[in-house]
């Protein structure tokens, strides 16, 4: 009888074998799919950043519209030069006010006549000087032959019909009456004039001397108009041709130029000269603008140079400082015209090419060729059109495009000299209630406090978190690293904005009010920890012996915390004694270093206790995964553990260690919500550990969500989560090739 065989295995090995295969290729694909999507995620965030970021390193441009002669838009052949050429807020109507005194409106687009209008002039007078106050205020001064003034402005009313059309009606105001005032009786030559909320200043060379009036302003409640009383005003004598005469906006100070480039700055309050000296080294001066703000001047010589002068207090005095210059050669500069909302301007060069300058950003936006030599010249209130009138009776209009002057290489990352700073300085300061701000975008302080945070963090956090994860490897008992490990990684949980809150609220008034105590600390806390550890070795071996072998340390605990209990409460004693009860005024007044409640000394212990879990979890793992055959072996070679760990065990995990200090670098970088409650939250390039600081993260979190979005600021928002992606990358990349190169070092052990 036949045995029946069982059937062969062989069918079901090789399906599981080929079921194994799909399953590891499948998980092969995965996790390929995964780091690619993950690679894909990162240069897509690159990506999206660069086209946020590239728009503001475009250049302007200027392009033409249209066309007009400019005896059309003010109907008449025979119009007079132009003294004023303005346009209106929405672009739509523009004003040229000519050498007779007659004021034309017209359409900007197609030159229509709209309306014309004639100043006051008395009988057998002429204009021979002129003067705008701002070109928000639109006011205008017009002195003439006879030694009187014209006062008026450009005004343009907007109403809108039952249909809810809008219409706008152009006229020249009389805000203080259409009767001349009376300067002088003789012709102004050159003439200033400064409208404010209280008061009414002008100033005026005649005869070659020099006049200024200055008048209070009251408003008649019955008839709401505005009444002026003269108030006595004396100036100093100026030695010098008053040929350019500008008033600041507060009516403080009066500016005297001469064409050779001589000044005085006159302290009209004070009545006394506050500054003299020389612009120019040669040439002449050809024009004198306000920059916007009324803070700094623009001067134009005939070296085709533009520099601007501002009033720089030094020492207890002021004196007028030039802070930059921009130079355009090719002859004198012909026209400057200044932005109306930035401290931008317009130039003409001696060739007649047209100029888009930025002061702040020392950067030429645009050279552009003029057809014909422009006489004239406005700019709209946004920017956004310029209206040319040249030589040949032509008016040209131009659209232009210029989103961004505010940014370059130098106003981002190198000192700047801003207005009503002593110095040039690394200032960010993005918005102020002010309407003529100039805006501080550098990022060079943001960078210096990420790296001051980062590195006080480190400075804390790094020590303590790798000699813990030596130890807790190395030389704790199996048990008590089971409890320790998983204690310290919970740590990691804990939300950042829980340590910002009790560093910002309790940890800041804690270390200011036991300052003498925290530095204390750092000298009794090692002599404490040497002390118990030479009281437990004088213990009766017996004693000792109690304590299971590795769990010593937990004998540790209660010595910490005596140590640090003690020091604490000597913080006032310690401070008494040395500090005459007050170390921050001790810091301040004797030392010169300046001491903030919230600064870095905070941030580093907030911050550095929120890296320890990261650094200590990575590096304790390498160090425990350092192969036993290695240790055995140097142990057996006759080393001490301590010898074993320094040459055999700490090379062989080092790659381990430094991944865990990148990462934990990386992740001090990146921290927002300690940072921004934790320090004062102040953009200063200081390393001053009892300073704050402002880091690019925590910049992003303040001011991301107050920006008007494709704005300057948001663009340069954009710009500085760039550079912290790129720093991020950058030590990345450095950190894995360090990485890389210790673990082909350190392989062969």
């Amino acid at each position: 009888m036949e045995r029946a065989h069982a059937p062969s295995p062989l069918p079901q090995i090789d399906s599981r074998a080929r079921l194994r295969r799909f399953k590891d290729l499948a998980a092969g694909w995965m996790v390929s799919a995964g780091g690619m999507s993950v690679l894909v995620a990162i240069l897509l965030i690159f990506f999206y950043l660069l086209y946020e970021v590239l728009p503001m390193f475009q250049g302007a441009s200027v392009d033409p519209v249209t066309r007009y002669p400019a005896a059309a838009a003010v109907a008449d052949e025979g119009a007079a030069a132009p003294l004023l050429l303005a346009i209106e807020e929405q672009a739509e109507i523009a004003v040229r006010l000519d050498e007779s005194g007659r004021a034309a409106f017209f359409s900007v687009q197609n030159g229509t006549p709209l309306r014309q209008e004639q100043l006051p002039l008395p009988a057998g007078t002429k204009i021979t000087s002129f003067a705008i106050d701002t070109d928000a205020s639109r006011l205008f001064a017009a002195g003439l032959s006879n030694g009187q003034l014209v006062l008026a402005r450009h005004d343009y009313e907007i109403s809108y019909d039952a249909a809810g059309v809008r219409s706008m009606a152009p006229a020249l105001v009389y805000p203080y009456g259409d009767t001349p005032l009376e300067l002088g009786d003789s012709a102004i030559q050159t003439v200033a004039v400064r409208d404010a909320s209280k008061g009414l200043m002008v100033a005026a060379a005649i005869d070659g001397r020099l006049e200024a009036r200055q008048w209070s302003k009251t408003r008649n409640f019955l008839t709401q108009e505005t009444q002026l009383k003269e108030q006595p005003l004396q100036l100093p004598a100026v030695d010098i041709a008053p040929d350019y005469l500008l008033i600041s906006p507060d009516q403080r100070l009066l500016y005297v130029i001469a064409r050779s480039g001589d000044y005085r700055v006159l302290d009209v309050r004070n009545e006394t000269l506050l500054d003299g000296g020389r612009l120019l080294r040669s040439g002449k001066v050809t024009e004198v603008k306000f920059l916007l703000g009324g803070v700094s001047l623009m001067v134009a010589d005939s070296n085709g140079r533009i520099a601007q002068w501002s009033v720089v207090r030094r020492g207890g005095e002021s004196e007028l400082t030039e802070i930059r210059s921009l130079t355009l050669g090719n002859g004198a500069v012909r026209h400057v015209i200044p932005e109306h909302r930035r401290k931008g301007l317009i130039a003409v060069d001696g060739s007649g090419q047209l100029r888009l300058l930025h002061t702040t950003a020392e950067r030429e936006l645009l050279r552009q060729p003029l057809e014909g030599a422009p006489v004239a010249l406005a700019i709209a209130p946004r920017a956004n059109f310029l209206l040319v009138e040249n030589a040949a009776r032509e008016m040209q209009l131009w659209s232009v495009s210029n989103p961004h002057p505010e940014v370059s290489w130098s106003a981002l990352w190198n000192k700047v000299w801003y207005e009503n700073y002593r110095e040039p300085a690394y200032v960010w300061q993005s918005s102020s209630a002010s309407e003529s701000f100039e805006p501080k975008y550098s990022l060079t302080p943001l960078a210096f406090g990420t790296l001051k945070a980062a590195f006080y963090a480190m400075l804390l956090g790094a020590p303590l978190a790798i000699c813990g994860a030596i130890f807790t490897a190395y030389f704790m008992a199996p048990q008590l690293r089971s409890k320790v490990k998983p204690l310290i990684e919970m740590m990691e949980a804990l939300p950042t904005v829980i340590l910002g809150f009790l560093a910002g609220l309790w940890l800041a008034p804690f270390v200011e009010r036991h300052l003498p105590g925290m530095f204390a600390l750092l000298l009794f806390m090692p002599v404490g920890v040497l002390l118990a550890a030479f009281a437990w070795r004088q213990l009766p071996l017996g004693l000792r012996r109690l304590v299971p072998d590795g769990w010593e340390p937990v004998l540790l605990i209660p010595a910490v915390i005596l140590v640090s209990w003690g020091t604490i409460e000597l913080s006032g004693p310690l401070e008494r004694t040395f500090f005459a009860g007050d170390m921050r005024s001790w810091l301040t007044n004797d030392l010169g270093i300046t001491f903030d409640q919230r600064n870095a000394l905070v941030v580093g212990i907030a911050m550095g206790f929120a890296v320890v879990p990261n650094i200590f979890s990575i590096a304790e793992d390498a160090i425990y995964s350092v192969p036993k055959h290695l240790s055995y072996g140097s142990l057996a070679l006759g080393a001490t553990p301590w010898q074993t760990l320094v040459g055999v065990v700490l090379p062989t995990a080092s790659p381990g260690i430094f991944s865990a200090l990148m990462i934990g670098m990386g992740r001090a970088v990146g921290e927002t919500m300690i940072v921004l409650m934790a320090t004062g939250n102040t953009p200063v390039m200081e390393a001053n550990i009892f300073e704050g600081m402002r880091t690019l993260a925590a910049n992003l979190a303040v001011e991301i969500g107050e920006t008007e979005v494709d704005s300057t600021h948001y663009r340069v928002l954009f710009l500085a989560a760039f550079v912290l992606f790129g720093f991020t990358f950058i030590v990345n990349t450095i950190a894995e090739v360090v990485r890389q190169r210790l673990r082909r070092r350190y392989s062969v052990i």
